[in-house]
């Protein structure tokens, strides 16, 4: 059984930095394609970024281009999401999330597999 756990979520200044992580087990990253969602209270679970198998090919929701940097380490079974100049709207709770499927997939129901979230506040 395939198993995300993300840590790294907490409390940052508006214009501050966050880093946030994903550690998956029960299957070896590199099967799966990765990306990172957030959803606001009251809100729907919003794209963040994503990325393909081999690292390679990077791709980003329209608010977080240029802010955020989503990578990955197939030898530590981690993906790594890295936030930089961050507002008070990135605040939410971040999900990882694994796929097969190959196509550079943005919407949830693409993704087969999801972590438990983790919470990032930022504060204005």
């Amino acid at each position: 059984q395939v198993q995300l756990v993300e840590a790294g979520g907490g409390l940052v200044q508006a214009g501050g930095s966050l880093s946030v992580s994903c550690v998956v087990s029960g299957r070896t990253l590199s099967h799966y394609a990765m990306g990172w969602f957030r959803q606001a209270p009251g809100k729907e679970r919003e794209f963040v970024a994503g990325v393909t198998r081999s690292g390679i090919t990077t791709y980003y929701g329209d608010s977080v281009k240029g802010r955020f940097t989503i990578s990955r380490d197939n030898t530590k079974n981690t993906v790594y999401l890295q936030m930089t100049s961050l507002k008070s709207e990135d605040t939410g709770v971040y999900y990882c999330a694994a796929t097969t499927a190959t196509t550079r997939p943005r919407q949830a129901r693409e993704y087969d597999y999801w972590g438990q979230g983790t919470q990032v506040t930022v504060s204005s």
